[in-house]
This record gives structure tokens, sequence and C-alpha cells, in this order.
């Protein structure tokens, strides 16, 4: 049993997002009975539903889209008109979260992530994510709308199918080819020179890193690195702490810290000057999280730190790679730390 004003709620939204005002004569002319049969409320929904309906794209049209994903609004920023993005992501508009040029995505208009405002645009595809929430999703699939989730791409191989797949619902894969050949011509860009790849750790806010399967460790492969976290077996959103780092140091420590964050002060722990053959390297964290274009821009910052080794692998030493880069020795490993108190001698007093 459904109450009135579970039936009216449900008619006031399909009349504020465009449902006309066929609604009122509905809702009239049930006296003063306060609760109705699952049959009666079915009727009236299905009336609501069909009202609030996604529209139907007239033949040969391009379909409008509303992107409610920050990584998959970078990639229709380049592959979709102007006219077809009726809208993207609000995280996109945020500098602590946009991976796409914030002057730009500041330009459109963006949703927060509600049915409502997605039946305010009525748009003819929704594009979503795996972190959306499962009630948005099926209440856009009974209205009729067309939903695809694109999750985040976890290889190089998953971003450019993302990016074709995204350029054909957009009716123009021409684009996507063109940005899948920007990737790959920046990756050929990025290669090592021969030799063995140098340890490398993408340490986050709060000692957070990005482990097995992620882009970012694809990335560091095809770079000339080698994760320092995937290699002891740390997954994404996996913890390194500040014990291991000091205890066995990797050769490049790339600092993806969010300065909107209280847990950067980790990373520069004054304990971390001790690793003089440790280099350490600022690493934007918004590069971490998408694809598409953001993979060059990644790309580009991981082989300006690798020029800095040049031919050498890992386990040896170089010189300066740069001002934003601390130095390195040849000590192997500079320090041997146990932050528990050393054993007393016998004989010795407390």
């Amino acid at each position: 049993m459904v109450t009135k004003r579970q039936i009216l709620s449900i008619f006031g939204e399909c009349h504020k997002w465009g449902g006309g005002s066929g609604f009122k004569p509905l809702t009239e002319g049930f006296g003063r009975s306060r609760r109705y049969s699952s049959v009666t409320f079915a009727a009236m929904l299905t009336l609501s539903l069909t009202s609030c309906a996604a529209p139907q794209p007239s033949s040969g049209s391009a379909l409008t889209i509303v992107s409610m994903n920050p990584c998959t609004d970078a990639i229709l920023a380049e592959v979709a008109d102007p006219q077809q993005l009726l809208a993207i992501s609000s995280y996109s508009q945020d500098p602590a979260s946009s991976s796409m040029d914030l002057a730009r995505a500041r330009a459109m208009n963006a949703v927060s992530g509600t049915v409502e405002e997605v039946l305010a645009l009525r748009p003819g595809i929704v594009i979503g994510s795996s972190f959306t929430p499962p009630g948005t999703r099926m209440a856009l699939e009974r209205l009729g709308y067309r939903f695809e989730a694109f999750g985040l791409a976890a290889t190089v191989e998953e971003s450019r199918n993302q990016v074709r797949a995204l350029a054909r619902m957009a009716g123009h894969p021409e684009r996507g080819e063109a940005l899948v050949a920007r990737i790959d011509a920046a990756l050929a860009a990025a290669a090592p020179p021969p030799g063995p790849p140098i340890t490398a750790v993408v340490w986050q806010s709060g000692g957070i890193v990005p482990g097995q399967g992620t882009l970012i460790n694809d990335l560091l492969g095809r770079t000339g690195f080698v994760n320092y976290a995937a290699q002891r077996g740390l997954h994404q959103a996996d913890v390194l702490g500040l014990e291991a780092m000091l205890i066995d140091p990797p050769q490049v420590i790339f600092t993806a810290g969010n300065r909107f964050s209280e847990e950067d002060r980790l990373l520069s722990h004054p304990a971390l000057a001790a690793l003089t053959a440790t280099r350490h390297a600022a690493f934007d964290s918004k590069l971490l999280w998408c694809g598409g274009p953001t993979i060059v821009r990644a790309v580009t910052r991981l082989a300006q730190v690798r020029q800095g080794f040049g031919n050498v692998g890992a386990g040896a030493s170089t010189g300066s790679a740069g001002a934003d880069l601390g130095k390195r020795s040849t000590q192997k490993h500079p320090l041997r730390l146990s932050l528990s108190k050393p054993p007393r001698r016998s004989g010795s007093t407390p």
C-alpha cells in the first residue's frame, strides 16, 4: 500500500521537470481516502513515467549526452560536438578533482548526478560510472533513458576502447581515432632508453598508493619504471607506511598530494630527508585516475623524470635530474630504521 503523499510526490516531480499540467486532474476525485492499492499506484506511476520519459531522437540526429563521470567528461569534450554535450559532472569543475582544463569545464553546464537534473535536460544518453548509485541508474532506465556506465580504465588498452566507444556514441568515430593516435604518439615519445627499469612509488595523501590493476601502474611500466607498490602485492588505495619506505626505499618517490587535504604532511615527513639515494618528484594527483587525454599529460611527466636517469637502471646511481628532483648518492641503503627502541645492554639502566 502507498500513501497519497507518495503518489503526489512522483507526479509533482514529473510536472516540475516538464511533465505538463495533465497530472492535476488525475489526483483529484480521490476524496478523503489516504491509501491506495498497488494496482492503482502502478497505473498512476505508469502515466507519470510516460510523461517523464526520455525523448526519442529524430532519424539521423546526433545523440545528446549528459556525462556524470569526470573521466568521460574529458573524453567527450574532445569527441562530441559542444551542442551535444548538454552537461558534464560537477567534479570536472572542481580544481581538486578535475582531469580536464578547468576553464573549459567551467564554461559547460554541470550536474551533480541527480535524476531530476537529467529529466530537466532530457538527453538521448546518460553516461555514468561504476560509482553511480544503483537507484539513480534504475530510475533513469525505467524512465526510458539509455544509461551507459564506464569504469576506471586499468590499462592503456582499456582506455583506448573507452575513447572509441564514446566517440561512436557521439557519432564521431573519427575523432576517437584521432584521440587514440595522440595517446599512442605520446606513449611512443615517452618510451624509455634500453636498460632495466627504475623502481618508483606514487605516494598519495595519507600514504595511499596505486598498486596492481591501476592505469598508473601500466603507465609506469611503459615509461621505464617498475611500480614499487605493485612489486609488494599492493593494490588500488592500499597504504604504504613511512616505516616501509624508510627501510627499503625506491629510487623515485612521486609525491601525488592534494593541497586541499590535511593528510599531506606524511609526504614531506622530515625522516624522508635521510633518503639521499632516493629522488623526489611531484606528480599531479589529477593525472592518476582517468585515461583518454589525461594519459598524454601523465606520460609526458613520467618521461621527464625518467630522462634524468639516462641509461641507468634499477639499483644504480646517477647525477641530478633537475631542480625538482633530490640528489642521489652511491649509497645503496641510506637508512635502516626501526621506530622501536634499541635493545638494552645487559646491566644497563633504563
